[in-house]
């Protein structure tokens, strides 16, 4: 690999064994400063800086003391809460395998399985503060069947934030273009005080995603029996 360029930009030649869209891969990696910035600043990816800003936004770290990751591969997310509230309990899971950060419990389990909520709850030992989703569907390049696959996750994880947080508590979930359809957004608002979608600078332009954020939990209305 030979690199180069003008102005500090890096270039990658294309090497034999390497495709036209890996090395223009390569080549934005090279020249992102998210991923420069990452490595410098011990972060396991540029999405770290994606939770930053939205909490910088919404002050969504802020006394949160009990915390779900969901997708948590490859672990940024945490790292910031990490950073931010040293004593906070954090649980993440995710399908992958992910290296252990100090003082989080991982799961290495499919959200989706029966059991994975309450092996969830029962981790955290109590009720959440935050609920954070940056699952995704894996694409399958059919822009119809790709929303409706992350949507599909998007709509669990609203649904087992419900059952998690406390009164007060907040919910944040990647969702692709178009934000969160209007029947999730009708949900989310009888759950929880505001709903606002976002797209924090860290994340690309060319990227379909953005994330809802949902503050202000209402608790459940007690039922008599």
């Amino acid at each position: 690999m030979s690199r180069g360029g003008t102005g500090g930009r890096q270039r990658v030649k294309t090497a034999r064994n390497r495709t036209a869209s890996s090395t223009r891969w390569l080549e934005r990696q090279l020249n992102d400063p998210y991923v420069r910035r990452a490595k410098a600043e011990g972060y396991r990816s540029r999405a770290a800086y994606k939770l930053i800003e939205l909490d910088e936004r919404f002050g969504l770290l802020r006394g949160a003391t009990r915390v779900i990751d969901l997708g948590i591969a490859p672990g940024g997310w945490s790292q910031v809460v990490r950073r931010q509230n040293a004593a906070a309990r954090i649980v993440g899971i995710d399908l992958l395998e992910v290296d252990p950060i100090d003082d989080v419990t991982i799961l290495q389990l499919d959200f989706m399985d029966d059991d994975a909520p309450a092996r969830l709850a029962e981790a955290l030992g109590g009720k959440a503060d935050l609920v954070l989703s940056d699952m995704a569907a894996n694409t399958v390049g059919h822009p119809q069947t790709d929303h409706l696959r992350t949507m599909g996750l998007v709509e669990a994880a609203a649904e087992f934030a419900g059952d998690v947080l406390r009164p007060g508590g907040a919910f944040v979930a990647k969702v692709l273009a178009g934000g969160a359809d209007s029947a999730l957004v009708a949900t989310l608002k009888r759950m929880f005080t505001t709903v606002k979608h976002a797209k924090p600078p860290a994340s690309r332009k060319d990227s379909s995603e953005w994330y809802v954020i949902a503050q202000g939990f209402k608790a459940a209305p007690r039922v008599d029996p």
